[in-house]
């Protein structure tokens, strides 16, 4: 399974470390992901989300 998003499709994202002495050597910042319980297509699945998609509303928890 892709380290995604299942609501927005957010992805990691890539760069640099940079050092002090400019060196720079290949990063990656990974999405805040959270797996939890979901209503989707009126049955209650576990679906990975990131916490911006959470904390905006976008996943409906089961009751």
């Amino acid at each position: 399974m892709a380290y995604k998003c299942e609501i927005c499709g957010k992805g990691p994202k890539v760069g640099h470390n940079v050092s002090h002495a400019n060196n720079r050597t290949k990063r990656r910042w990974k999405p805040n992901l959270r797996r939890v319980r979901a209503v989707q297509e009126g049955t209650v699945r576990y679906v990975r989300v990131c916490t911006r998609c959470l904390r905006s509303g976008y996943v409906t928890k089961p009751a």
